[in-house]
């Protein structure tokens, strides 16, 4: 975790490949919105885990979902598949955008 004070919300780095780019990924908000906020151009549509337009593989970091039913089936999820748009990091991402 990259902030230590005890009155800001938790952040950690995500990496987006291929293209390198790394942006302040807050616990307290979507990965997409903290990608949006870096400046990475990440495509989105719904941000509400149905349409699948954000849809990305995480390479290597932890994530959790607000919601029920994020839209990934099981074997998305095993391979490592999130919906930036409604996962929350939990620890320091390195995301590759979907084929």
């Amino acid at each position: 975790m990259s902030n230590d004070s005890p009155f800001a919300p938790p952040f950690f780095i995500a990496k987006c490949e291929p293209s390198g780019q790394q942006v302040d990924a807050w616990a307290d908000q979507s990965l997409l919105d903290s990608l949006e906020s870096g400046g990475v151009n990440w495509p989105s549509s719904c941000r509400n885990g149905t349409c699948r337009t954000c849809l990305g593989q995480m390479v290597s970091g932890s994530v959790h979902y607000e919601i029920d039913w994020p839209g990934l089936t099981p074997e998305e999820k095993a391979e490592g598949y999130v919906l930036p748009c409604c996962a929350y990091p939990d620890s320091d991402i390195v995301l590759k955008d979907a084929p």
